[in-house]
């Protein structure tokens, strides 16, 4: 029931979103705590983090976001609520570790529900369902998918910014003490939207080969063990070579003359 590939993956995600989490925290109660240095944290953490865990989990951090892939049909139901719980719990530890750090609770931010708030954090979220569905849908490799992730998330904040704090991240919200409906439900709502258009406009479909799925090593190396396997079993037969009859005949007649001269010297 427990295996260790499953438990790893849950572990993954609630480090990854506290890391996120307290990064933020970090820099947003910090004196640089302006809009472009926020979001310069989140994306440089959220490459670390998918460098890092990319291969175990998905590397999701972000209850949107692993809705919008539930939705997409990329994850299943139960991992989507595994996911979510443990990236909130990831989040609030986060929070609980930055309070001890620095002896003071921290003061809700967000104020009253807002139609701004909300269509800024669900158009920065749908920026970053973007950018993480190209890597996902377009078989990134590793390196890529970091670089994708990390920009969408960047740009996906700074955009949100003009109007909110620029989250796009609802276990992020809960987290730093944001906790209004604009900033749990628009990174949901934009989310959805960015994944599942991003699925049915721009995802390659089966058989297609397109981009960097062409170059994923993964692919080249199941393509190369397969063409070793079929030249493995392939038995080459080399036929002799037949010589001309009218070739053969004239050497049997050669060779008789020879053996009766042979005769004739002995006698």
């Amino acid at each position: 029931m427990f295996e260790r590939r499953k438990i790893a993956a849950l572990v993954a995600e609630f480090l990854g979103t506290g890391f996120l989490t307290l990064l933020i925290l970090s820099v947003q109660r910090s004196t640089i705590g302006v809009p472009f240095f926020v979001a310069a944290a989140a994306g440089l953490t959220i490459a670390a983090m998918v460098l890092a865990f990319y291969r175990v989990s998905g590397a999701h951090f972000n209850p949107a976001l692993t809705l919008a892939l539930f939705t997409a049909r990329r994850v299943t139901l139960i991992r989507t609520l595994l996911y979510v719980v443990v990236q909130i719990a990831g989040a609030y530890a986060a929070y609980l570790l930055y309070s001890y750090f620095v002896k003071n609770k921290l003061q809700d931010i967000g104020g009253k529900f807002g139609w701004r708030v909300f269509t800024a954090e669900a158009v920065g979220a749908g920026l970053l369902a973007f950018g993480y569905s190209a890597a996902l849908f377009q078989r990134f490799t590793v390196g890529l998918a970091a670089a994708a992730a990390g920009i969408a998330y960047m740009l996906g904040s700074i955009a949100a910014s003009s109007a909110s704090v620029g989250l796009i991240n609802p276990a992020v919200a809960f987290g730093v003490k944001a906790s209004t409906l604009a900033y749990l439900l628009g990174p949901v709502v934009g989310a959805l939207v960015g994944a599942n258009l991003y699925g049915l406009l721009f995802a390659p479909r089966n058989g297609d080969v397109t981009g960097s799925s062409a170059s994923d090593p993964d692919v080249l190396q199941r393509k190369v063990g397969k063409d070793a396997e079929v030249t493995q079993t392939t038995v080459t037969t080399v036929k002799p070579i037949r010589k001309p009859k009218a070739v053969t005949a004239k050497a049997g007649a050669v060779k008789s003359r020879t053996s009766a001269k042979k005769t004739s010297n002995k006698r």
